[in-house]
C-alpha cells in the first residue's frame, strides 16, 4: 500500500513531480535516482514518487531507504504501467508532472527545453515528449509517435535536423511515448490519467489522443536528449495485440486521418518498381502532390486507410478473445 500523504502544509507543494512506475530492474532504479538531483535544473522545486508495481528483487526494501524528496508507493500487486502511473500522479504535488521510466540515461538539460515547449504552447500545451536514442546502440529511437499505413503507432526515427533543432525545436505530432513525457497536472485530472484498460502499451498514445480531442497540441521537444534502454522490464510487449486492437475501435477515425501520409507513401512505393501497374494512376499523382505539400490528403489515401484498419480489425477478430 502507498505511504500516508504527507500533512497539509507541511512543505510547499514543488512545481514539477516526477512519476516512475518500477517492476524489478533494481540497478535500473538506483542509476535513475542518482541521475535526477544530478540534472535536474537548479532552484526547481520538485519531488520523486517511485511506484513499485510488485517487484520482489529487493526494491522495496531499498525504496524504504530513500529520504525526502523521494517518496514510495508500493502496489499491493502488479497492477500493470498505467495504474503506476495513475497512483503516482495522484500522490503527486506538483503542478507539472513528468512520467519517466527508470530505464532512461538522463544528462543535464534534458528537462528545460520539455519546460520551455510547455510554456511556448500555453493554454494548448497537451503532452510534450523529447528525442530517445537507445542507449546501447545510439540509434534514433523516438522523435514522436505518428501512425503507419495500418493505422498502428509507430515510433519516429528520422533523423531530426540540426536546422530543425535550432529553428523549430517544437515539433507537433500526434502522440509521444509515456517514457519520458511533460504534462500539466490540471490536464491529467481533466482527462483522467491513462486508461487502464490498457495493459503495458498503447496507454500513452490513447492519452495523447484524447489530449487533441480536448483541443490540445502533442509536441517533441527536440532539444530534448535522452537515453533509453529500450524495454527493460520484463513482459513489457505480451499484449501487444490486444493494445492496438482495442486503440483501433476506439480511435478509427483519428487513426485514418492520421495515417494517410503513411497509407500514400506505402501506396508509391508498393508500385515504384513498375509505375505502369499503379492501379489507380490519378490517385499516385495526387498521393505525390500530397507528399510534396501541394495538396491535401486525397480522398483515395482515407478509403484506403479504411480498408486497412477493417483488415487489422478482421484479423483481430479472428484471433479471438485477445
Amino acid at each position: 500500500m502507498s505511504r500516508p500523504p504527507e500533512p497539509a502544509g507541511s512543505s510547499p507543494a514543488p512545481r514539477l513531480s516526477v512519476v516512475i512506475p518500477l517492476f524489478n530492474c533494481l540497478p535500473l532504479t538506483r542509476a535513475i535516482a542518482a541521475a535526477l538531483p544530478a540534472t535536474l535544473p537548479a532552484g526547481l522545486g520538485w519531488e520523486a514518487i517511485f511506484v513499485d508495481d510488485g517487484s520482489t528483487d529487493g526494491t522495496r526494501e531499498w525504496l524504504a531507504t530513500l529520504p525526502p524528496p523521494f517518496h514510495a508507493v508500493l502496489n499491493e500487486r502488479n497492477l500493470g504501467y498505467a495504474a503506476a502511473n495513475n497512483r503516482g500522479a495522484a500522490r503527486a504535488r506538483g503542478g507539472l508532472l513528468a512520467l519517466i521510466n527508470n530505464d532512461l540515461i538522463l544528462r543535464p538539460g534534458w528537462l528545460e527545453p520539455m519546460l520551455a515547449a510547455h510554456k511556448a504552447l500555453g493554454r494548448r500545451a497537451g503532452v510534450v515528449g523529447n528525442v530517445q536514442r537507445n542507449a546501447r546502440t545510439g540509434a534514433l529511437d523516438h522523435a514522436g509517435i505518428r501512425f503507419d499505413h495500418q493505422g498502428k503507432p509507430a515510433h519516429e526515427r528520422g533523423r531530426v535536423a540540426a536546422w530543425e533543432r535550432a529553428l523549430r525545436p517544437l515539433r507537433r505530432v500526434p502522440a509521444v511515448t509515456g517514457a519520458c513525457v511533460l504534462v500539466s497536472a490540471a490536464l491529467w485530472r481533466e482527462l483522467g490519467g491513462f486508461d487502464e484498460g490498457y495493459v503495458n502499451g498503447c496507454e500513452d498514445v490513447d492519452f495523447c489522443l484524447r489530449a487533441a480531442a480536448a483541443g490540445r497540441v502533442n509536441a517533441v521537444a527536440l532539444r530534448s536528449r535522452v537515453g533509453h534502454l529500450i524495454s527493460a522490464s520484463p513482459g513489457r510487449k505480451q499484449r501487444d495485440e490486444a493494445n492496438t486492437h482495442r486503440l483501433a475501435l476506439r480511435w478509427r477515425e483519428p487513426l485514418v486521418r492520421e495515417g494517410a501520409r503513411a497509407w500514400a507513401r506505402h501506396y508509391l512505393a508498393s508500385h515504384l518498381a513498375e509505375p505502369r501497374d499503379f492501379p489507380d494512376p490519378a490517385l499516385a499523382r495526387q498521393a505525390v502532390l500530397y507528399l510534396l505539400g501541394l495538396r491535401g490528403a486525397p480522398a483515395g489515401a482515407y478509403a484506403g486507410m479504411q480498408v486497412a484498419l477493417e483488415v487489422e480489425l478482421e484479423r483481430w477478430r479472428s484471433m479471438g478473445n485477445l
